[in-house]
């Protein structure tokens, strides 16, 4: 029986992944993909999710990164991506990386552009979605200020 040589660090869509973990959890270090993503890809390739990731094969790990890079194309359910209805084409993807950041940086200034509710909270550096800020957000709002005494009063 010929034993399989381990690899210890392998690389997918550009990213250094532990050779040491199963290759679920070591796709979901690859930021963009969540452990259901992560699994999908499992089930799709036909590799067990508990498969030890130094232990795949080149060929298993040109077929992640093909589904990885394009998943709809590979029979995988859109509500599993994460960005569906691009504003700018229409389109359904899934976005990693580098990429993830620019794109929802771009988002934040349009809606800072065009001077929406979230656009303006954003530039405040306030919280966007309705909570509440007289005791939360400290981080974002400075140091509290302690109750000054009047000197009057003596």
């Amino acid at each position: 029986m010929a034993e399989q040589k381990t690899k210890y660090i392998i690389r997918i869509h550009n990213t250094d992944l532990d050779g040491e973990k199963p290759i679920q959890s070591a796709l979901s270090k690859i930021k963009g993909i969540s452990v259901m993503f992560a699994n999908a890809v499992c089930i799709i390739s036909e590799i067990d999710p508990k498969k030890k990731s130094g232990q795949l094969s080149d060929d298993e790990v040109n077929t992640l990164n093909g589904i990885i890079k394009d998943p709809l194309k590979h029979g995988m359910p859109e509500w599993l991506l994460n960005r569906r209805k691009d504003p700018a084409t229409g389109n359904n993807m899934h976005i990693l990386t580098s990429d993830l950041d620019f794109t929802k940086a771009n988002d934040i200034k349009l809606l800072q552009k065009i001077k929406c509710y979230k656009g303006t909270r954003h530039s405040r550096r306030l919280p966007v979605r309705g909570q509440r800020t007289k005791s939360n957000f400290r981080k974002q709002k400075g140091k509290a200020a302690s109750v000054f005494k009047s000197k009057a009063k003596k």
